[in-house]
């Protein structure tokens, strides 16, 4: 069984986080969504606009049945790869930051894949707050 694990908000729901999704399983057989949790991005953002709690942006992805597991994370780093089970990390090609580039290379050390994912043209979450 190959394990594919992507990290996000997915706030604002929108197709480009389906198309994500289906991609990933596209790599493997058992999808494991990770959804941040609201309480810590608002320690560090206080002036984000979250439109679902945590528990409502799991509730959402748990309910597409293309998605074996969804787990919640405050921040992405090497700590929290360690606990999971995982065979391939799925990145958006847009999470270029260096706490991206810091867990690709850790998973390419313990023998993880990753790939990158394209986006799809012209949304975003970003897009869908700018006209509310």
């Amino acid at each position: 069984m190959k394990r594919v694990i992507t990290f996000g908000v997915y706030d604002y729901f929108h197709l480009g986080h389906l198309r994500l999704f289906k991609q990933a399983k596209q790599y493997g057989n058992f999808l494991i969504v990770a959804v941040q949790d609201g309480d810590y991005i608002l320690k560090y953002k206080p002036d984000a606009k979250v439109l679902y709690s945590t528990e409502e942006r799991i509730e959402l992805v748990k309910a597409l049945s293309i998605v074996d597991k969804v787990i919640i994370y405050k921040d992405l780093n090497i700590n929290v790869l360690k606990d999971i089970e995982f065979d391939i990390l799925a990145l958006g090609e847009d999470q270029t930051a260096k706490r991206f580039n810091d867990v690709a290379q850790w998973c390419y050390e313990h023998n993880k894949e990753v790939i990158r994912l394209k986006r799809t043209p012209d949304i975003a979450s970003s897009l869908i707050k700018k006209l509310l």
